[in-house]
């Protein structure tokens, strides 16, 4: 009887082959994966159930089944697409381009920026960075306290900065590296964005650009710089100088090296940043509340105007969000693609 115990326990816990699991810690493993599956997608299938009820029936109490315990209703969706007045589509184009566009300005900026942060040594003179920051800060206040022209401002605080690039720059010996300047990067993504967002919104007033595509892409692509820099230096890093050496011997260009074979082999973490930036950009919320009010209002401004004087508005808030996070899920689900041949590809050739 022992023996027998012993034997059923071998075949239960002891794979019959290195590629499959036995059968109990197969069991527990799918139990546990089904169990959070559960955890992660009952909030998308509340949100679902939620957008087809009435106002009535989400007040009365939780109604989990259609069809049994409530019946599926229209009334959110019809508000939000059929209703007239109804402005759901304006916010939601403007998602689309705000956070597509500055997702894609931020990883090739940021990009290449790693890219030179990993191959080419700086030595950037400390003095010639102190004279840019005070002749800015002088830029600024001849604007707002002074009133004078933006334009005016900026060219002579550009012949300035030329000037003492060509004349003092050369005499200083104080400098600055490569660790500097990734820190540096870096600790502008530390420091908060409602600590800036003040003088960005003053900035875009005087301009003449609050409320539009332009100020907020410029904002969001500033802001994202900094995780494109910090992640897609490791993955340029782990790339082999030897090739880029090989295709300079050939005579390709260094724009030719970084656009035909670094970013290539790099496209895992292309893949995988640009997914992380687009999910911060579509899902920002400060930065567009300050510098847009109607024309530039984006997704999450909608979301959050559905909180009125009433009360929350559930119905429509999740019919909202479920339109809101469709189309990350369909990038995510294709670039997860992309990430997967990438890695298959570097295992490959490491």
């Amino acid at each position: 009887m022992t023996d027998h115990r012993a034997g059923l326990w071998r075949r239960l816990t002891e794979p019959k082959s290195l590629d499959r699991m036995a059968p109990l810690p197969a069991l527990l493993t799918y139990a546990a994966l089904i169990a959070w599956s559960v955890v992660v997608l009952f909030p998308l299938y509340w949100l679902l159930i939620t957008s087809f009820k009435l106002p009535v029936q989400v007040n009365d109490g939780p109604d989990y089944l259609p069809f049994l315990d409530f019946q599926p209703s229209l009334h959110a969706w019809e508000y939000l697409f059929v209703t007239v007045g109804s402005d759901t589509l304006r916010p939601y184009v403007n998602s689309l381009v705000v956070a597509l566009a500055s997702t894609v300005l931020a990883t090739l900026i940021g990009s290449l920026a790693a890219y030179a942060l990993v191959r080419v040594r700086y030595r950037v003179k400390l003095g010639a960075v102190l004279a840019f920051l005070l002749i800015l800060a002088g830029v600024v206040v001849g604007v707002l306290r002074f009133g004078i022209d933006w334009r005016v401002a900026l060219a002579a605080g550009t012949a300035l900065m030329l000037l003492v690039l060509l004349t003092l720059a050369p005499r200083l010996r104080t400098a600055v590296g490569n660790e500097d300047i990734q820190f540096w990067i870096i600790s502008n993504r530390i420091l908060p964005p409602v600590v800036v967002v003040l003088p960005i919104y003053m900035m875009f007033q005087r301009l003449g650009l609050l409320d539009t595509h332009v100020a907020l892409i410029a904002t969001y692509t500033a802001v994202n710089l900094p995780i494109v820099v910090w992640l897609m230096r490791d993955f340029f890093a782990s790339i082999p100088v030897d090739l880029e050496e090989s295709a300079q011997l050939d005579g390709a260009s260094r724009f030719g090296i970084v656009f035909t074979i670094v970013l290539p082999l790099a496209r895992a973490g292309l893949a995988a940043t640009f997914l992380l930036v687009l999910i911060l950009a579509w899902n920002e919320y400060l930065l567009a509340l300050f510098l847009s009010t109607a024309d530039a209002q984006t997704m999450p401004l909608l979301v959050a105007a559905q909180n009125a004087t009433r009360g929350p508005q559930w119905w429509t808030m999740s019919a909202l969000i479920l339109i809101m996070i469709a189309p990350v899920i369909a990038l995510t689900a294709l670039l997860q693609r992309a990430i997967a041949r990438g890695l298959i590809v570097g295992a490959v050739k490491g």
